[in-house]
Protein backbone atom coordinates (compact mmCIF):
# COMPACT_ATOMS: atom_id res chain seq x y z
CA UNK A 1 0.00 0.00 0.00
CA UNK A 2 1.18 3.05 -0.98
CA UNK A 3 2.45 5.61 2.12
CA UNK A 4 0.35 9.37 2.10
CA UNK A 5 2.10 12.79 2.06
CA UNK A 6 0.48 16.22 2.36
CA UNK A 7 1.85 18.32 -0.21
CA UNK A 8 1.27 21.97 1.64
CA UNK A 9 1.11 24.78 -1.60
CA UNK A 10 1.32 21.60 -3.87
CA UNK A 11 -0.36 24.05 -6.88
CA UNK A 12 2.75 26.56 -6.72
CA UNK A 13 5.49 26.25 -9.35
CA UNK A 14 8.09 23.95 -7.04
CA UNK A 15 5.07 22.50 -5.27
CA UNK A 16 3.75 21.12 -8.16
CA UNK A 17 6.49 19.55 -9.71
CA UNK A 18 7.82 17.75 -6.60
CA UNK A 19 3.84 15.86 -6.55
CA UNK A 20 4.51 14.80 -10.10
CA UNK A 21 7.84 13.17 -8.74
CA UNK A 22 6.67 11.76 -5.53
CA UNK A 23 3.62 9.75 -7.70
CA UNK A 24 5.90 8.87 -9.65
CA UNK A 25 7.63 7.07 -6.78
CA UNK A 26 4.02 5.42 -5.53
CA UNK A 27 3.63 7.65 -2.87
CA UNK A 28 -0.08 9.28 -2.57
CA UNK A 29 -0.73 12.62 -2.09
CA UNK A 30 -2.80 14.89 -0.81
CA UNK A 31 -2.62 18.64 -2.04
CA UNK A 32 -3.71 21.37 0.58
CA UNK A 33 -3.52 24.87 -1.77
CA UNK A 34 -5.86 28.22 -1.02
CA UNK A 35 -4.89 28.99 -4.52
CA UNK A 36 -3.18 32.63 -3.69
CA UNK A 37 -0.63 32.30 -6.10
CA UNK A 38 -1.51 29.17 -8.33
CA UNK A 39 -4.52 27.40 -10.33
CA UNK A 40 -6.54 24.87 -9.86
CA UNK A 41 -6.01 23.69 -13.36
CA UNK A 42 -2.17 22.68 -11.83
CA UNK A 43 -4.30 19.68 -10.55
CA UNK A 44 -5.36 18.39 -14.70
CA UNK A 45 -1.36 19.22 -15.67
CA UNK A 46 -0.12 16.67 -12.78
CA UNK A 47 -2.71 13.95 -13.41
CA UNK A 48 -1.69 14.34 -17.69
CA UNK A 49 1.65 13.75 -16.50
CA UNK A 50 1.84 10.93 -14.15
CA UNK A 51 -1.98 9.35 -14.99
CA UNK A 52 -2.87 10.22 -11.23
CA UNK A 53 -5.19 12.98 -9.84
CA UNK A 54 -3.95 14.41 -6.57
CA UNK A 55 -6.41 14.43 -3.54
CA UNK A 56 -6.76 18.34 -3.28
CA UNK A 57 -7.92 20.18 -0.15
CA UNK A 58 -9.01 23.85 -0.29
CA UNK A 59 -7.97 25.95 2.55
CA UNK A 60 -5.94 28.22 4.29
CA UNK A 61 -3.74 27.06 6.56
CA UNK A 62 -3.86 30.33 8.85
CA UNK A 63 -7.22 29.12 9.38
CA UNK A 64 -6.81 27.06 12.90
CA UNK A 65 -10.25 25.00 12.62
CA UNK A 66 -9.73 24.04 8.41
CA UNK A 67 -6.25 22.99 9.25
CA UNK A 68 -7.30 21.37 12.04
CA UNK A 69 -9.79 19.12 10.01
CA UNK A 70 -7.42 18.30 7.00
CA UNK A 71 -5.21 16.88 9.25
CA UNK A 72 -7.62 14.66 11.21
CA UNK A 73 -8.87 13.51 8.15
CA UNK A 74 -5.44 12.61 6.73
CA UNK A 75 -4.19 11.40 9.93
CA UNK A 76 -2.96 8.45 7.80
CA UNK A 77 -0.42 9.98 6.13
CA UNK A 78 3.57 9.91 6.97
CA UNK A 79 5.21 12.83 6.34
CA UNK A 80 4.24 16.73 5.11
CA UNK A 81 6.42 18.81 2.95
CA UNK A 82 5.56 22.47 3.49
CA UNK A 83 5.53 24.74 0.43
CA UNK A 84 2.68 26.63 0.97
CA UNK A 85 4.12 30.50 1.41
CA UNK A 86 3.81 34.03 0.04
CA UNK A 87 7.33 34.39 -1.94
CA UNK A 88 7.77 38.04 -3.65
CA UNK A 89 10.89 39.80 -2.38
CA UNK A 90 9.70 43.49 -3.41
CA UNK A 91 6.17 42.69 -2.33
CA UNK A 92 7.22 41.24 1.49
CA UNK A 93 9.09 44.56 1.61
CA UNK A 94 6.07 46.90 0.65
CA UNK A 95 3.54 44.31 3.30
CA UNK A 96 5.67 42.65 6.09
CA UNK A 97 2.95 41.91 7.99
CA UNK A 98 1.14 39.77 5.44
CA UNK A 99 4.06 37.75 4.66
CA UNK A 100 4.94 37.05 8.40
CA UNK A 101 1.21 36.77 9.03
CA UNK A 102 0.88 34.03 6.30
CA UNK A 103 4.43 32.56 6.22
CA UNK A 104 4.43 31.78 10.00
CA UNK A 105 0.95 31.28 11.12
CA UNK A 106 0.52 28.72 8.39
CA UNK A 107 4.10 26.77 9.48
CA UNK A 108 3.23 27.35 12.97
CA UNK A 109 -0.65 25.51 12.28
CA UNK A 110 0.75 23.10 9.83
CA UNK A 111 3.21 21.40 12.82
CA UNK A 112 0.71 21.87 15.14
CA UNK A 113 -2.05 19.68 13.71
CA UNK A 114 0.02 17.40 12.39
CA UNK A 115 2.17 16.42 15.53
CA UNK A 116 -1.16 16.21 17.02
CA UNK A 117 -2.41 13.67 14.67
CA UNK A 118 1.31 11.94 14.98
CA UNK A 119 2.57 12.65 11.28
CA UNK A 120 6.09 13.33 12.68
CA UNK A 121 7.95 13.47 9.57
CA UNK A 122 8.46 16.92 7.97
CA UNK A 123 10.00 18.89 5.20
CA UNK A 124 10.48 21.89 4.98
CA UNK A 125 11.01 24.33 1.44
CA UNK A 126 13.52 27.00 2.87
CA UNK A 127 15.90 29.38 0.50
CA UNK A 128 19.42 30.23 0.62
CA UNK A 129 18.38 33.54 1.27
CA UNK A 130 19.43 32.92 4.86
CA UNK A 131 22.76 33.61 4.18
CA UNK A 132 22.37 36.95 3.57
CA UNK A 133 25.95 38.14 1.59
CA UNK A 134 27.64 35.69 2.00
CA UNK A 135 31.50 36.19 3.61
CA UNK A 136 32.79 32.65 1.40
CA UNK A 137 31.64 31.37 -1.56
CA UNK A 138 30.55 28.49 -2.56
CA UNK A 139 27.89 28.48 0.51
CA UNK A 140 27.83 25.21 2.58
CA UNK A 141 25.36 24.98 5.03
CA UNK A 142 27.99 25.60 8.07
CA UNK A 143 27.81 29.57 6.25
CA UNK A 144 26.84 31.69 9.10
CA UNK A 145 23.27 32.22 8.34
CA UNK A 146 22.50 36.26 8.56
CA UNK A 147 19.04 38.64 8.52
CA UNK A 148 18.02 38.52 5.08
CA UNK A 149 17.55 41.73 3.46
CA UNK A 150 13.58 40.95 3.19
CA UNK A 151 11.03 40.19 5.33
CA UNK A 152 10.51 37.21 2.88
CA UNK A 153 13.85 35.89 3.24
CA UNK A 154 13.25 36.56 7.28
CA UNK A 155 10.25 34.63 7.25
CA UNK A 156 12.70 31.45 6.40
CA UNK A 157 15.22 32.24 8.65
CA UNK A 158 12.47 32.35 11.47
CA UNK A 159 10.49 29.38 10.21
CA UNK A 160 14.34 27.38 10.45
CA UNK A 161 14.43 28.68 14.08
CA UNK A 162 10.91 27.49 14.89
CA UNK A 163 11.95 23.81 13.68
CA UNK A 164 15.35 24.07 15.41
CA UNK A 165 13.70 24.94 18.97
CA UNK A 166 10.71 22.61 18.12
CA UNK A 167 12.80 19.62 17.88
CA UNK A 168 14.29 20.45 20.88
CA UNK A 169 10.68 19.24 22.48
CA UNK A 170 8.81 16.93 20.31
CA UNK A 171 10.90 14.31 20.31
CA UNK A 172 8.93 12.03 17.80
CA UNK A 173 9.94 15.54 14.92
CA UNK A 174 12.59 14.72 12.14
CA UNK A 175 12.46 17.20 9.75
CA UNK A 176 14.47 18.23 7.15
CA UNK A 177 15.04 21.99 5.68
CA UNK A 178 16.04 22.38 1.60
CA UNK A 179 17.51 26.21 1.22
CA UNK A 180 16.94 26.22 -2.56
CA UNK A 181 19.34 28.20 -4.72
CA UNK A 182 17.46 29.42 -7.99
CA UNK A 183 14.69 27.28 -9.49
CA UNK A 184 13.99 27.47 -13.13
CA UNK A 185 12.93 25.75 -16.03
CA UNK A 186 9.54 23.42 -16.16
CA UNK A 187 8.86 19.93 -17.02
CA UNK A 188 10.02 18.34 -19.83
CA UNK A 189 6.99 17.69 -21.04
CA UNK A 190 5.73 21.17 -21.51
CA UNK A 191 2.58 20.57 -19.39
CA UNK A 192 3.93 21.79 -15.93
CA UNK A 193 5.80 24.88 -15.20
CA UNK A 194 5.77 28.51 -13.50
CA UNK A 195 2.77 30.42 -13.72
CA UNK A 196 3.25 33.37 -11.74
CA UNK A 197 -0.18 35.47 -10.63
CA UNK A 198 0.47 38.65 -12.00
CA UNK A 199 3.80 40.51 -12.87
CA UNK A 200 6.43 37.86 -12.34
CA UNK A 201 9.21 38.31 -9.84
CA UNK A 202 11.81 35.81 -11.44
CA UNK A 203 13.75 35.69 -14.18
CA UNK A 204 13.15 33.44 -16.09
CA UNK A 205 9.19 33.53 -16.36
CA UNK A 206 10.10 37.25 -16.72
CA UNK A 207 12.29 36.17 -19.81
CA UNK A 208 9.89 33.72 -21.58
CA UNK A 209 6.94 36.58 -20.99
CA UNK A 210 8.69 39.33 -22.86
CA UNK A 211 9.90 36.49 -25.70
CA UNK A 212 6.24 35.56 -25.81
CA UNK A 213 4.70 39.47 -26.24
CA UNK A 214 3.04 39.47 -23.04
CA UNK A 215 5.63 42.16 -21.67
CA UNK A 216 7.41 45.16 -23.30
CA UNK A 217 10.45 44.83 -22.01
CA UNK A 218 13.06 42.81 -19.71
CA UNK A 219 14.59 44.56 -17.08
CA UNK A 220 17.85 43.90 -15.75
CA UNK A 221 18.78 45.15 -12.04
CA UNK A 222 22.12 46.54 -12.70
CA UNK A 223 25.60 46.04 -14.74
CA UNK A 224 27.93 47.41 -12.53
CA UNK A 225 28.17 44.61 -10.49
CA UNK A 226 31.72 43.14 -9.33
CA UNK A 227 31.11 40.06 -11.62
CA UNK A 228 32.13 38.93 -15.26
CA UNK A 229 30.13 40.90 -17.23
CA UNK A 230 28.49 43.53 -14.10
CA UNK A 231 25.44 41.51 -13.91
CA UNK A 232 24.80 39.64 -10.64
CA UNK A 233 25.84 35.84 -10.30
CA UNK A 234 23.33 33.00 -9.58
CA UNK A 235 23.17 29.34 -8.86
CA UNK A 236 20.56 28.46 -10.92
CA UNK A 237 18.72 24.80 -10.96
CA UNK A 238 16.34 22.76 -12.90
CA UNK A 239 13.13 22.59 -10.53
CA UNK A 240 12.92 18.98 -11.28
CA UNK A 241 16.07 18.28 -9.92
CA UNK A 242 14.80 20.24 -7.28
CA UNK A 243 11.84 18.18 -7.07
CA UNK A 244 13.68 15.41 -6.83
CA UNK A 245 15.77 16.17 -3.91
CA UNK A 246 12.10 16.09 -2.10
CA UNK A 247 12.06 12.40 -2.60
CA UNK A 248 15.24 11.93 -1.95
CA UNK A 249 14.91 13.91 1.37
CA UNK A 250 11.52 12.21 1.92
CA UNK A 251 13.12 8.56 1.88
CA UNK A 252 16.00 9.77 3.96
CA UNK A 253 13.28 10.54 6.68
CA UNK A 254 10.89 7.46 6.28
CA UNK A 255 13.84 5.30 6.30
CA UNK A 256 15.48 6.89 9.51
CA UNK A 257 18.57 7.73 8.48
CA UNK A 258 19.34 10.96 9.52
CA UNK A 259 21.85 12.02 12.03
CA UNK A 260 20.02 14.73 13.99
CA UNK A 261 16.37 15.73 14.26
CA UNK A 262 16.73 18.56 12.01
CA UNK A 263 19.17 18.28 9.35
CA UNK A 264 19.77 21.33 6.83
CA UNK A 265 20.83 20.95 2.67
CA UNK A 266 21.75 23.37 0.18
CA UNK A 267 20.34 22.64 -3.22
CA UNK A 268 21.86 24.35 -5.96
CA UNK A 269 24.24 22.97 -9.07
CA UNK A 270 27.53 24.83 -7.50
CA UNK A 271 28.07 26.57 -10.56
CA UNK A 272 27.40 30.59 -10.92
CA UNK A 273 25.89 31.88 -14.18
CA UNK A 274 25.28 35.71 -14.47
CA UNK A 275 22.09 37.54 -15.89
CA UNK A 276 23.26 38.30 -19.18
CA UNK A 277 24.35 34.81 -19.50
CA UNK A 278 21.15 33.51 -19.02
CA UNK A 279 20.31 35.86 -21.34
CA UNK A 280 22.61 35.68 -23.91
CA UNK A 281 21.69 31.56 -23.56
CA UNK A 282 18.04 31.95 -24.37
CA UNK A 283 18.74 34.13 -27.29
CA UNK A 284 20.66 31.41 -28.22
CA UNK A 285 18.63 28.22 -27.83
CA UNK A 286 15.33 29.44 -29.03
CA UNK A 287 16.72 32.28 -31.90
CA UNK A 288 14.74 34.86 -30.28
CA UNK A 289 16.38 38.48 -29.91
CA UNK A 290 15.14 40.09 -26.08
CA UNK A 291 13.93 43.56 -25.61
CA UNK A 292 15.87 44.07 -22.83
CA UNK A 293 17.17 47.27 -20.54
CA UNK A 294 19.40 47.87 -18.08
CA UNK A 295 18.33 49.69 -15.25
CA UNK A 296 18.98 50.51 -11.62
CA UNK A 297 19.88 48.00 -9.31
CA UNK A 298 17.47 46.72 -7.06
CA UNK A 299 17.59 47.02 -3.01
CA UNK A 300 18.90 44.12 -1.43
CA UNK A 301 20.06 42.19 -4.68
CA UNK A 302 23.40 40.18 -3.47
CA UNK A 303 26.33 40.40 -5.85
CA UNK A 304 26.92 36.46 -5.85
CA UNK A 305 25.40 33.12 -4.48
CA UNK A 306 26.00 29.93 -5.95
CA UNK A 307 26.17 26.57 -3.75
CA UNK A 308 28.51 23.81 -2.32
CA UNK A 309 26.31 20.82 -2.57
CA UNK A 310 28.61 17.99 -1.40
CA UNK A 311 26.51 17.41 1.87
CA UNK A 312 23.18 16.87 -0.26
CA UNK A 313 25.26 14.35 -2.78
CA UNK A 314 27.25 12.51 0.09
CA UNK A 315 23.53 12.39 2.85
CA UNK A 316 20.98 12.24 0.13
CA UNK A 317 22.62 10.78 -2.72
CA UNK A 318 21.03 13.91 -5.13
CA UNK A 319 23.00 16.21 -7.58
CA UNK A 320 21.89 17.83 -10.20
CA UNK A 321 21.64 16.26 -13.66
CA UNK A 322 20.04 19.07 -15.62
CA UNK A 323 22.38 21.82 -17.25
CA UNK A 324 21.25 25.59 -17.92
CA UNK A 325 20.41 24.55 -21.81
CA UNK A 326 17.55 21.84 -20.72
CA UNK A 327 16.24 24.68 -18.08
CA UNK A 328 15.99 27.27 -20.46
CA UNK A 329 14.64 25.02 -23.14
CA UNK A 330 11.94 23.55 -21.02
CA UNK A 331 11.12 27.07 -20.13
CA UNK A 332 10.05 28.20 -23.11
CA UNK A 333 8.40 24.72 -24.58
CA UNK A 334 6.09 25.52 -21.71
CA UNK A 335 5.48 29.43 -22.13
CA UNK A 336 4.61 28.14 -26.16
CA UNK A 337 2.02 25.68 -24.67
CA UNK A 338 0.22 27.99 -22.66
CA UNK A 339 -0.29 30.60 -25.28
CA UNK A 340 -1.81 27.23 -27.45
CA UNK A 341 -4.41 27.53 -24.69
CA UNK A 342 -5.37 30.77 -24.75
Amino acid sequence: MSQKIIVTGGCGYIGSHTVVELILNNFEVVIIDDLSNSNKKTLERIEKITGKLPSFEFLDLKNEEETKSAFKKHKDAVAVIHFAAFKAVAESVKNPLMYYKNNLLSLINTLEFQLEQGINNFIFSSSATVYGVPEELPITEENEVQRPFSPYGNTKKIAEEVLEDLVKTASNLSAISLRYFNPIGAHESGFLGELPNGTPNNLMPYITQTAAGIRKELQVYGNDYDTKDGTPIRDYIHVVDLAEAHVKALQRLLNNEQNKPLEIYNLGTGNGSSVLEIIKSFEKITNISLNYKIVERRPGDVEKLYANTALAKDKLNWECKRGIDEMIASSWKWEENLKKEQ
